[in-house]
């Protein structure tokens, strides 16, 4: 264990908080309930932006940006909407500040005509300005996503997790039919599906949200799901279908092919900076931070050991040799005429990603000193090498997995790295699926599911009609919530009665406590 970081079984929320410390992720802002997200945390983010960025491109999305400041008019314009975030909302109700004459104290001056939101959230300046720009159906869709912050005043914070500024991406579609947005909805709904399997190594649960649980004003909320090591749900991603909601409060109105004048469908969806903290809570040990490779900033620190200043050059020569290797000479070259004084070589394994191989060739410091900063930053993989292994052309692998062997320098280039990097990246997920399906179980009536929620936690699957009077009876008694109702494919097919009303249904539901 390492000496800087609480055990997850002796506080599990303080181990979150001790890796995020060790791993220099983020820290707590003078600002109540904001985080300082440091330049570790800040690439992780940069990472997960590129991913998403180039697959919504992908599939015909692009970006625009629109304002932070939100008339508060506008959020009255749809009752489910503002009854959803009101309590959340920060308002800007001056434009300027003055000294008191008599106290010297600063106070608000020059109020303004009409108060301003700082954005929850941006479906209603969004319809606004939709309303301007579509008038036909062939205006139609409108594809746009913007990369922003938002403010939600929360009570209860956690870095990553629930704050009161973070970062995200919201789509905000339009389309001519309901059918084609409900494609758009389930199809983002996949995408992030993959992107958080694929990229995060996160395995994820996807299926619609009951009534109580879905957006504010939308007609139909989707999410997905991830289990965390302590056996809560995680929301990973929402993709909402608005309907006409929004089309009717912001008159978004095209004449249609039959030359009627009908109002648009839209959809949005997002991801957050909760996605660091999901990264942190599948993956990560008592040692500190773990990182899938295909996320990870650093992919491998080279470690050199030497003793004299003789065999530091030499050491020094031989893991330049090591990381010319891996990422070729070229990039060895630019590293090095990039930073010619730097203690430290930063080499790119993967230029398109900015993911990089690193020696860590400061002076003073001693060795295991090296290992233990790489390890409690994630880093996957850390090569070692010493005069013995110059001498005999071998390297040390350690991986973060806790694996070691000792290899030679030649069998080592990119394809075989990145074939180690894809072997790390597949543990990762087969670990967090195990755990998840090893903490799946099911309830065939209201004392089991709060049985099995009381004793062991974890996703419980439940033959459930959903209703917000049962919804909240439930919350109440278990702190437990609806998190899915399961895809029909995904369902037994069976009718089984209903776990609080006896009446029997197909539908079934996944319940957990959530963050």
């Amino acid at each position: 264990m390492a000496r800087n970081i609480t055990t997850r079984s002796q506080d599990y929320s303080q181990w979150y908080l001790d890796v995020i410390k060790a791993a220099e992720l983020a820290e707590h802002s003078p600002v109540r309930g904001c985080m300082v997200i440091r330049p570790t945390g800040y690439a992780l983010w940069e990472g997960i932006q590129a991913g998403l960025d180039r697959r919504f491109k992908e599939t015909g999305h692009v970006n625009a940006y629109f304002p932070l400041f939100i008339p508060l008019s506008f959020l009255a314009k749809e009752s489910q909407h503002i009854e959803g975030f009101a309590m959340e909302c920060a308002v800007v109700t001056h434009s300027g500040i003055e000294r008191d004459p008599e106290t010297g104290a600063l106070r608000p001056t020059s109020p303004l005509e009409e108060p301003l939101v700082v954005r929850p959230t941006s479906e209603t300046i969004i319809g606004a300005m939709y309303a301007q720009w579509v008038r036909s159906w062939r205006d139609l869709p409108i594809l746009i996503n913007q990369w922003a912050n938002v403010v939600r005043w929360e009570m209860r914070t956690r870095l990553f997790l629930r704050t009161a500024e973070f970062l995200w991406q919201e789509g905000h579609t339009a389309h001519e039919t309901a059918a084609e947005a409900e494609r758009e909805t389930l199809m983002i709904l996949d995408l992030y599906r993959r992107f958080v399997e694929d990229t995060l190594a996160i395995p994820v649960r996807a299926g619609m949200k009951t009534d109580s649980e879905k957006f504010a004003g939308a007609d139909r909320t989707y999410a997905i799901e991830a289990m965390m090591q302590d056996g809560k749900a995680l929301q990973a991603g929402t993709s909402h279908n608005l309907g006409q909601n929004f089309a009717k409060a912001f008159a978004i109105q095209f004449q249609a092919r039959d030359n009627t004048l009908q109002h648009a469908w839209t959809t949005s969806w997002g991801v957050s900076t909760r996605l660091i903290g999901a990264l942190i809570m599948s993956h990560s040990d008592d040692e500190g931070l773990v990182l899938p490779p295909r996320i990870a900033p650093t992919l491998a620190t080279v470690v050199p050991i030497a003793k004299t200043d003789e065999e530091r050059q030499s050491v020094l020569a031989y893991a330049d040799k090591l990381v010319a290797r891996l990422c070729g000479e070229g990039e060895v070259a630019r590293a090095r005429a990039q930073r010619p004084n730097a203690e430290g070589l930063e080499v790119f394994f993967d230029a398109a990603t900015h993911q990089r191989v690193y020696v860590d060739a400061r002076e003073g410091v001693r060795p295991p000193e090296k290992h233990f900063a790489a390890e409690q930053r994630g880093v996957p993989f850390r090569f070692e090498v010493g005069p013995r292994d110059v001498a005999s052309g071998n390297v040390v692998v350690k991986s973060r997995l806790g694996t070691k062997e000792i290899v030679s320098l030649e069998s080592l280039d990119a394809p075989s790295f990145r074939a180690r990097l894809d072997d790390f990246q597949k543990t990762l997920f087969e670990r967090a699926l195990k755990l998840r399906d090893e903490r799946t179980t099911s309830a065939a009536s209201y004392d089991e599911l709060k049985a099995i929620l009381a004793e062991r936690g974890g996703f419980v699957r439940a033959p459930f009609i959903p209703s917000r009077e049962a919804e909240a009876r439930i919350k109440a008694e278990t702190k437990a919530t609806v998190r899915l109702i399961l895809p029909a494919a995904e369902r037994s097919g069976e009718r089984r009665p209903c776990i609080v009303s006896g009446v029997d249904t197909d539908v079934e539901v996944l319940f957990a406590v959530a963050y």
